[in-house]
């Protein structure tokens, strides 16, 4: 009888998930997004035969989560805060609980601050690689504002919200009459704490905060702290270390393999609510966030409070005249866009200061940022950001500056509110360039400084220097004009590499050139515009691509034009040649006029060199503006939109590092792209929908239309922009942002 029973209710449960499934046909955009696509490892053309390893997988999570929110909540199949590796893959059949992360979504960086809660029923098992239940897809609901999954070895339906700073999760135990949740703070180095308190039903801790990435794994001087408040009293309680109980017990630290179990009654109420409010400054903030965040609403109310607010957030665009699919893939590739970088203060706008500094900063009525994956998503993302919500990005720039100013140096890729040495590059300067030549910031005397800072001067205490402050082997490039291969670039992450470098530090010396000139500093604006030009350096016209030269000025004979070089970046000396962004027109007279440069540019996608997985190719496409072949840009662009993302689990290219891979598709599928952020300038192509409307932060509307796209036709035959004819498919941002129509007329054949 008891087995009749169950399968009934497993019956149950499906038909639950498959109602909850099919509620997408509800045309609210926050139905589009599907936030399991991306978990499992890439199927896409260009990452199967460019990609390995972790670069294999879009490394993106289920995340429920506000835009930008401090702490995103997800079903956890992996149980460490270990470098690469998610709290959620596709692949996985266990769920070990339900985590409270901050995982830097797409990424291969780490978590960290994070705790977990899995409820259970029967044998207490508190480990890990012990309580973990088996779980099916058919059985599991995600969406932004939602999850909800069927537990099949504990019988208990688990499901998520969230606000900015809290996550409420309901555990349904069905038919049992006592159950357990475990609570684990996730310290991969034995640092974390956490009590029980029972007269106010409450579990509180800490996870202590570690930094990789030129970091060793020392402390970042913060942690991630929470407080969790249970719907019914404790009947009984302990905490476990490894494998051993200890009941009775409120408290543990300093160990690893620990945390607290609590047991409840059933009889009556199958249900348990949990709310847990979280913090980087302290418990306090941590509890005083959960209480305002939380106060009045329960969690029915919380997960439509948050679905309101996705749908607001995503009809920043609307899209129409496309299969369903399309959409899906459209609406989740901004969702994905708007989950980094996240907001670090606390409600009343506490959070630590920058650098592991010991005194709480406030950011008053703004948010605070960190977590920025600068070296992918100043190509895209940002430039987004800047079209759709550039109050945010503002924030997010004036969140950079005021690390400059805790820290003393501009971060060049700053996570974990640490300085990093992470990646290559200075991009900061080009995320601040971009906001400040559109007018969405203004800058001061002293925050130029900083930027100058970082573009002219290396740290005297080497202390510093080490642990990310200042910009890699910049004395070299300033003495050279490149970086010569007898640098090999110690100091960081990212060793060597010397080629790609001084390609990206070029693109940034114009970046900040051209805030130079905003600011009338015309000896600066003069000096860092020469500094750009130093891509020519390292351009071998022998073999017509970028190569390894040493400071003799001869270049070296190690050199295979389609082989991953140690010179270059995660990538070929070819796929680096076109990193050029701030002069494509002196690229093209280097390699000897446009008819050459178009040839070696078919030549280059012909033989699959480009990767569409990983950020140094990804203007590539639209190169072709620039060189009297617009057409070849719109077929490749259309080509990539089709063949490099879809509604599958794997359906997206490669790591997705803090959303640029998913900005890419939206920028595109918009038929815009920004080939070089700090201009004024968004290159147009070929819309991927018939109709496109963009509600701008400013109260106007931007409509796109692609007049005989539903007809099948795809090249552009004219360009108008409120009726006016655009002749060299370039737009400027001044011109998107006072919003009309931006009207495509195409033709099915050339």
């Amino acid at each position: 009888m008891k087995k009749k029973y169950f399968v009934l209710l497993s019956l149950l449960v499906m038909i639950i998930f498959i109602a909850a499934r099919q509620s997408v046909d509800n045309k609210e955009l926050v139905n589009y997004v599907n936030p399991i696509i991306g978990t499992a490892a890439s199927t896409t053309i260009s990452s199967l035969k460019h990609g390995s390893g972790t670069e294999n997988n879009a490394q993106v999570i289920p995340e429920v989560t506000t835009p930008f929110g401090m702490t995103n909540w997800t079903p956890q199949t992996r149980n460490t805060e270990a470098k690469c590796v998610a709290p959620y893959y596709y692949s996985d059949t266990l769920i070990t609980g339900f985590r409270g992360s901050h995982w830097l979504s797409g990424s291969c960086t780490q978590d960290y601050g994070s705790f977990t809660l899995m409820p259970e029923t029967g044998k207490l098992n508190c480990l890990p690689e012990k309580r973990g239940s088996h779980f099916s897809h058919k059985e599991e609901f995600s969406s932004p504002y939602f999850y909800k999954v069927y537990l099949k070895d504990y019988n208990v339906i688990a499901e998520l919200t969230s606000t900015t700073r809290c996550g409420l999760l309901k555990f349904n135990f069905n038919d049992a009459d006592k159950g357990f949740i475990v609570v684990e703070p996730n310290s991969n180095y034995g640092d974390g704490f956490i009590k029980i308190i029972p007269d106010k039903n409450e579990i509180i801790g800490f996870n202590p905060v570690h930094r990789i990435y030129q970091g060793w794994g020392h402390k970042a001087g913060f942690c991630g702290y929470f407080v969790a408040k249970f719907s019914q009293p404790f009947t009984s309680y302990g905490v476990y270390h490894d494998s051993t109980f200890y009941n009775g017990k409120k408290e543990i630290s300093k160990e690893k393999n620990i945390g607290v179990f609590v047991a409840f009654h059933l009889q009556k109420e199958k249900t348990i609510v949990v709310k847990a409010g979280t913090s980087f400054t302290s418990i306090d903030e941590a509890r005083k966030n959960l209480e305002d965040e939380t106060k009045g609403l329960n969690f029915d109310s919380a997960k439509e409070k948050l679905k309101k607010v996705w749908n607001t957030m995503l009809s920043k665009a609307k899209v129409e005249g496309c299969p369903e699919q399309n959409k899906i893939v459209f609406y989740t590739a901004l969702y994905h866009s708007f989950l980094q970088p996240r907001i670090y203060n606390d409600c009343d706008g506490s959070y630590p200061s920058f650098d592991g500094g010991d005194s709480v900063c406030n950011s008053g009525k703004q948010n605070y940022y960190c977590d920025f994956s600068m070296w992918d998503t100043y190509r895209a993302l940002h430039p987004l950001f800047n079209l759709l919500i550039p109050k945010y990005n503002a924030d997010m720039v004036n969140s950079l500056l005021l690390m400059a100013e805790q820290g003393g140096w501009l971060p060049i890729y700053p996570c974990w509110n640490s300085y990093t040495s992470e990646m290559i590059g200075d991009h900061a300067i080009s995320a601040i360039a971009d906001a400040y030549v559109k007018g969405i910031i203004n800058l001061n005397e002293k925050q130029y400084q900083y930027l100058k800072k970082n573009a002219t001067q290396e740290p005297k205490n080497y202390k510093n220097y080490l642990n990310g402050k200042g910009v890699r082997a910049l004395k070299s490039y300033m003495k050279y004009g490149y970086i010569p291969l007898d640098d090999s670039v110690k100091e960081s992450f990212h060793q060597g590499e010397q080629v790609s470098r001084t390609l990206e530090y070029a693109y940034d010396d114009f970046a900040l050139s051209q805030i130079a000139k905003k600011m009338g500093k015309m000896k600066d604006y003069n000096y860092f515009l020469a500094r750009s030009q130093n891509y020519k350096n390292v351009f071998d016209k022998k073999v017509d691509c970028v190569c390894g030269r040493f400071s003799n000025g001869t270049f070296t004979k190690n050199f295979i034009k389609t082989k991953r070089m140690p010179y270059i970046t995660e990538g070929t000396p070819w796929q680096y040649t076109w990193y050029v962004p701030q002069d494509v027109e002196g690229l093209i007279k280097l390699m000897g006029g446009k008819e050459k440069f178009n040839n070696n540019l078919d030549e280059f996608f012909a033989c699959g060199q480009y990767w569409h997985g990983n950020e140094p190719d990804q203007e590539v496409p639209f190169l072709y503006l620039y060189s009297g072949e617009p057409w070849k840009t719109q077929k490749i662009v259309k080509q990539i939109l089709k063949e490099e993302y879809n509604d599958s689990p794997g359906g997206l290219s490669g790591n997705d590092d803090a959303g640029q891979i998913s900005a890419w598709y939206v920028l595109a599928s918009m038929g815009l792209y920004s080939v070089c952020p700090s201009k004024q300038e968004y290159v147009l192509t070929t819309p991927a929908f018939e109709k496109i409307i963009l509600n701008l932060m400013n109260g106007k509307k931007l409509i796109i239309k692609a007049d005989g796209l539903i007809d099948g036709k795809k090249f552009v035959n004219a360009i108008y922009f409120n009726g006016k004819p655009i002749k060299n498919f370039q737009i400027k941002y001044s011109q998107l942002m006072s919003g009309g129509t931006l009207e495509f007329k195409l033709r099915k054949e050339l």
